[in-house]
């Protein structure tokens, strides 16, 4: 039986998962999160493979591997019109829970709300707050109102993993950051509008209505943006494969 890979420490998720020709057609081709790192830490930060491999928290003859494996893929979509998505690997995010956000329970169930004024923030891509409630026995137990980290889809989906998040309520939210909380193994609840402390509270019973074909027409990013570090240890969450 093959060994499992060794988890590889990532930095944050990609704000974006999809890239390739027009051509619907067109033959996917997978790079996993741990392949991405690579190619961020080497080609866009700089890093030597030695130094791309202590922050990944495995040996540079690995990351050697990854790293060729990533950039043959990169040429498969230049060189032969292919789609690019990203998705998978053995991984694990870098970093801790947020000093900021209290430690959730057993049997706990943590929603988030995009929050403003008391309501549900409308583009999950801008929110300078979140809202957590804790839900035990479809009643909440424990909420508390934080201030995002980081900015991008693909880095607020990282926070709330690491805050150990279950569920998103947010109103519009874009491909990209929806396809971060899919790998982040959150639940989203999009198009919901009003008071926060409602939602969350109908959430946790059972009878939230929700829009799963929510979308976010907000794009002050560019058109054809859909809105939607850490030290050098492995940190909160678990390994996937």
């Amino acid at each position: 039986m093959p060994r499992k890979p060794r988890c590889r420490c990532i930095g944050a998720f990609p704000d974006y998962w999809t890239f390739g020709p027009e051509d619907p057609s067109a033959e996917t081709v997978l790079m996993t999160l741990d392949e991405f790192e690579t190619i961020r830490l080497i080609d866009k930060e700089g890093l030597t493979q030695e130094e791309c491999a202590a922050s990944m928290g495995v040996a540079r003859t690995t990351i050697t591997g990854i790293y060729d494996s990533a950039r043959r893929k990169i040429a498969m979509v230049l060189v032969d019109g292919k789609k690019l998505q990203i998705s998978g690997g053995s991984y694990q995010l870098r970093g801790a829970e947020p000093e900021q956000v209290s430690k959730k329970g057993s049997n706990v169930m943590r929603i988030a709300v995009t929050f403003e004024d008391g309501n549900v923030f409308q583009h999950f891509g801008h929110t300078e707050q979140f809202k957590l409630y804790d839900v035990e026995d479809g009643k909440i137990v424990k909420s508390q109102v934080i201030d995002s980290t980081g900015s991008g889809h693909g880095a607020l989906a990282g926070f709330l993993k690491m805050a150990d998040v279950d569920a998103l309520i947010c109103g519009g939210i874009g491909m990209g950051a929806q396809m971060a909380l899919a790998e982040a193994g959150i639940k989203l609840y999009g198009g919901v509008q009003g008071d926060a402390d409602a939602a969350a509270a109908a959430l946790a019973e059972g009878r939230l209505e929700f829009d799963p074909d929510a979308r976010c027409d907000h794009h002050d990013h560019g058109e054809e943006h859909d809105c939607g570090h850490g030290g050098h240890g492995c940190g909160h969450g678990s390994c996937h494969s």
